[in-house]
């Protein structure tokens, strides 16, 4: 028998704001939608941690034994500066100033997004479609809402009319915004004379002549709009009505809300039955911007380039500093906190290898089918990946008693408690065991700092020869360094 059909499970509903019993459409089986990046820039922490939690869900279900269809999209066109419907289109900003085709905008930040997560040990989504590669369906699903009333073309560009759906539907029931209220404060600025109402949003755009990402349709040359993407890649692949959709909790308005009206204009329908968001993570007390200079790539972490940070740490101990808060929760990174959480990493670490040495006795004078299932209660009470880790630790307090020789198992225990602690750890919350990594990060640290240094002796006495050997033999260990106004710095690959 499935685990699922031993542990309900209970999730946060966004829409109704309360936390409901998990039950999917089709038993065994789960549809799960996430929102994945705009590929303009480099991944930032924040889209990390949002993604992770996702990750974990995923791994929980797959745990329990579902079936699980986990779609994470990557969006390469139509997602406009500022999300507002005038504007430029993110990518086709980046590859201006760069100089680039948007491809190549799409094709580096895809690579760079793909091996940040691999670094902090992501499974990979069921599919990862593209907004350019379902054009053909987007276009589709315009003609259908304009079929229905509820979409109009103005000058090549195609609107969803907010007002009219919000006469027979409720438009802000996610977001739990007032339309009436949201029409009221809305100014009047430049760009919004093809609107009907200040609130409608774009299904298709007319590309101006400079825009190079265009596609033909029967409105214009243009590109569709950000929120479009979603619906029709989410309904291709998980049908028209599904179980989970997920993001950060920054895409709650306008984006999912108007994914909302769009599926509910073509299908007469609820979208989706479970609506969760992330919460943010930011960075000593202030919101991680790019703009102001209080941001943390991914990498860093790992490299320690970053002035927040006194030393490089791995990716799964950032991985288990995220996993101390629950998903919905605000989470602030410190330097201080991410040390404390490598203390507490590697002590959980040291432990499960430790179980290795236990050897079971006749009699169990622990409690473990109780300890077990307060592991999975912490889970299923929409994955409370902290109330867990707390757990775990009462099963590292075991196996000092079970070391200590002050607590016994008997072989059947010691096996189950043994498969309970690694399925959690590795399996359920992605943790990697390093095999006393951290213990020897300051050493390393130590020698690739000596190896920059003979290296900045060769520069100086003109010794390029040297200075080239020093860094091709460092890339080929995987320690890639890299020169700035600063000095240099240095990544180690995962």
């Amino acid at each position: 028998m499935p685990l699922y059909k031993s542990q309900p499970i209970k999730i946060y509903n966004s829409l109704s704001g309360e936390k409901e019993n998990f039950t999917p459409i089709n038993e065994g089986n789960i549809g799960m939608y996430v929102c994945g990046p705009t590929v303009y820039s480099n991944v930032h922490l924040g889209n990390v941690r949002t993604f992770m939690s996702f990750d974990v869900i995923y791994r929980y279900f797959l745990h329990l034994g579902y079936k699980v269809r986990y779609i994470r999209n990557i969006t390469d066109v139509g997602h406009i500066v500022d999300d507002i419907d005038e504007g430029e289109d993110k990518i086709a900003k980046k590859a201006r100033i760069e100089q680039l085709e948007p491809m190549e905008i799409v094709q580096r930040y895809t690579v760079d997004f793909h091996n940040v997560l691999k670094a902090y040990n992501f499974l990979p989504p069921s599919i990862e479609p593209t907004a350019t590669g379902h054009i053909i369906e987007q276009i589709e699903i315009v003609k259908k809402i304009i079929a229905k009333g509820i979409g109009y073309e103005s000058n090549g560009s195609v609107y969803f009319n907010v007002v009219k759906f919000n006469e027979t539907n409720n438009y802000g029931k996610l977001s739990g915004r007032n339309i009436e209220d949201m029409l009221a404060n809305t100014r009047d600025t430049d760009g919004q004379s093809d609107k009907k109402n200040p609130q409608d949003f774009a299904l298709w755009k007319k590309a101006e002549p400079q825009h190079i990402m265009r596609w033909p349709s029967p409105w214009s040359d243009g590109f569709p709009g950000w929120h479009l993407e979603c619906t029709a890649m989410s309904t291709k692949y998980l049908g028209n009505h599904f179980d989970i959709h997920g993001g950060g909790m920054d895409l709650k308005f306008p984006h999912h809300e108007c994914e909302i009206a769009q599926n509910e204009a073509c299908t007469g329908q609820e979208p989706v039955n479970y609506w969760m968001h992330a919460n943010m993570l930011t960075l000593n007390g202030k919101k991680m911007a790019k703009s102001t200079g209080n941001n943390i790539l991914p990498s860093e972490i790992y490299s320690g380039g970053s002035p927040f940070l006194t030393k490089a740490f791995s990716a799964s101990v950032a991985r288990f500093f995220m996993l101390q808060a629950h998903y919905r929760s605000n989470l602030d990174f410190t330097n201080d906190a991410i040390l404390a959480a490598e203390k507490g990493f590697y002590r959980l670490m040291e432990a499960v290898e430790g179980l290795k040495e236990i050897k079971p006795n006749t009699i169990s004078t622990l409690d473990i089918s109780s300890w077990k299932q307060n592991c999975y209660d912490a889970m299923n009470d929409d994955f409370n990946s902290p109330i867990l880790i707390a757990y775990l630790f009462e099963g590292v307090r075991f196996i000092n008693l079970l070391k200590d020789h002050t607590a016994t198992l008997a072989p059947e225990d010691l096996d189950n408690f043994k498969n309970t602690m690694h399925s959690f750890v590795f399996d359920v919350l992605g943790l990697v065991d390093e095999k006393g990594a951290g213990n020897n990060s300051e050493k390393i640290d130590g020698l690739v700092n000596l190896l920059i240094g003979m290296r900045n002796n060769a520069r100086d006495n003109k010794n390029f020869a040297l200075s080239d050997q020093i860094r091709d033999q460092l890339i080929a260990l995987g320690i890639q360094l890299k020169d700035g106004k600063d000095g240099t710095s240095f990544n180690i690959q995962q």
